[in-house]
């Protein structure tokens, strides 16, 4: 078996990067996501929703210029009350 955390990405930067976010369904993405990145360049599509309608997932796409930034972002998402996870 591969043990992935021994394993590094290799991504050419600066690149578009995906991430996959989880939110309550009541609470406004695009107010979140203008929370986290300010006046960063992103787009949003909604993506799904849960089948009790409790969440909604939501691709997020944009540029991340290095691998910190990337991380960086990540964390910040992730930290926000209002999104449950990251994918």
């Amino acid at each position: 078996m591969i043990d992935l955390s021994k394993e590094t990405l290799a991504l050419n930067y600066p690149c578009t990067w995906i991430y996959k976010l989880v939110c309550h369904h009541e609470k406004d993405i695009k107010e979140i996501v203008v929370d986290v990145l300010k006046t960063r360049e992103h787009s949003v599509k909604e993506s799904k929703t849960s089948s009790k309608g409790k969440y909604k997932s939501y691709s997020l796409e944009l540029l991340v210029h290095n691998e910190d930034d990337r991380k960086e972002l990540y964390k910040l998402l992730s930290d926000h009350e209002h999104i449950k996870m990251i994918i």
